[in-house]
């Protein structure tokens, strides 16, 4: 440790599919032939890409199956991995601070630490955004984090077996669910709880039935997924009517309570099992932290190189960083493929910096966009702009956008594990798989 100490430090905060990406090359590139120092904070102990986070919700994707740990990936990728929570930054002394860490009870385990860092990365991605609307905080579950999409599950089951036993009749609103936003997480979560549902009916919880149980998607804009192209949409309504899942579009939620959400077209949506998911920022703690400049979501300004616009040693990259598109007043979407473009460049930029070379600006690529309706259907638009306008209105769906799915998920895990790893991950879960019932039951 003594020979590396006086060596350039990287400091990545933020442990999701960027920022570990980033951690993993960096650690390869660099650390391991002692041309820097890297380090790794996150405030958890495992990484599970995020958009599994609804099938971990639903159950039907095992928490613990697929969670990495980052301190075994430190190990064997040459960087460091602290365990904390940043919420302090001293950029006159490099110098991040991490708040003491609690264990379930409140009682503090490891204590405040800092850290001085040369260069600093931002890349703590984003959480929900409840708008300040009524009633969300208190009666809302939420599916920012593992833990939050394993609590949403066990309340999932509670409310299953509590009506497998009583002897009441369920009450309006008992087992139906709300679903706030109808961006990808929210309708790709619907399909995955309708198939939950179908598992726990199948299972012999006898006092479900399809009768009873009710999925409805609120949307404020006019149609689902309204970030996405309008084929996409209406391919994906479609899917979704199929299997019954009500879709509510120009319905604006002005409250939520423990009976359901209103919405500004009057009257209740009832629901006792609520989710909000309507819109992100990027975490609180960012807001004008240490002067740098950040927008009205939290995000993190940053200039084409992901620097950030008052400090050129600070970077970020995925959703907490606002990055402009060249030629318009809009910047980068936060989507997971803008995250991984975004780590893979930062891998040259800081072995530019080391060197004192030019650092190369971001340019977003628009490779389209994949929805998994669980195992009813995928859908989705090949090469966004990757080749004009035209070739991205290419549509794709069934078994082949299914497989591109998977292979999304299956580049991240090469990107984190390498390929041997992966390999026998991948034929191992082919060999298990009709061991297990399609759904996590307890």
């Amino acid at each position: 440790m003594n020979s590396t100490v006086n060596l350039h430090h990287i400091i990545i905060v933020g442990g999701g599919a960027g920022g570990l990406e980033l951690a993993t090359k960096l650690g390869n590139k660099l650390g391991k032939k002692n041309k820097a120092r890297i380090t790794l904070v996150d405030c958890e102990l495992t990484h599970v890409w995020k958009p599994l986070l609804h099938e971990i919700a639903a159950g039907t994707l095992n928490s613990y199956e697929d969670e990495v740990s980052y301190l075994a990936l430190a190990h064997k990728n040459h960087f460091m991995f602290r365990l904390g929570r940043m919420d302090r930054l001293d950029r006159n002394t490099k110098e991040i601070s991490l708040a003491p860490t609690l264990d379930k009870d409140g009682v503090e385990y490891i204590p405040r630490r800092t850290f001085k860092y040369d260069t600093l990365v931002f890349a703590v991605g984003s959480q929900t955004n409840d708008f300040g609307v009524k009633g969300v905080k208190q009666h809302c579950m939420f599916l920012d984090t593992r833990i939050e999409a394993d609590i949403f599950h066990q309340n999932l089951l509670r409310k299953a077996y509590t009506a497998h036993a009583q002897t009441k009749p369920l009450r309006e609103g008992q087992l139906k669910v709300a679903i706030a936003g109808a961006g990808a997480t929210g309708v790709e979560l619907s399909a995955e709880l309708h198939q939950a549902f179908k598992q726990l009916i199948k299972f012999g919880i006898d006092q479900l039935n399809y009768e009873q149980i009710k999925i409805t998607i609120i949307e404020a804009a006019d149609r689902i997924l309204p970030a996405l192209p309008v084929e996409l949409s209406e391919k994906t309504q479609s899917a979704l009517e199929k299997i019954n899942i009500q879709v509510l579009s120009s319905h604006r939620i002005i409250a939520a309570n423990n009976e359901g959400f209103i919405t500004d077209k009057g009257g209740l949506i009832p629901s006792e099992i609520k989710v909000w998911a309507a819109g992100i920022k990027a975490p609180d703690f960012l807001a004008n932290i240490d002067g740098l400049e950040t927008n009205h979501n939290n995000q993190l300004v940053v200039k084409q190189t992901l620097a950030t616009t008052y400090d050129a040693d600070i970077f970020a990259l995925g959703d907490c960083a606002a990055c402009p598109m060249p030629g318009t007043n809009a910047t980068v979407p936060p989507r997971a493929q803008a995250a991984h473009q975004q780590a893979s460049m930062l891998i040259k930029t800081m072995q530019c910096k080391l060197k004192c070379k030019p650092i190369p600006d971001y340019r977003y690529v628009d490779y389209g966009s994949l929805i998994n309706l669980s195992n009813y259907s995928t859908v989705g638009n090949m090469m966004g702009n990757l080749l004009g306008k035209k070739a991205g209105s290419v549509m794709i769906e069934g078994l082949l956008a299914r497989f591109v799915y998977w292979s999304l998920y299956k580049m991240h895990q090469l990107a984190i594990m390498g390929i041997v790893r992966v390999g026998l991950i991948t034929v191992a879960n082919f060999l298990t798989q009709k061991t297990k019932p399609r759904m996590k039951l307890h």
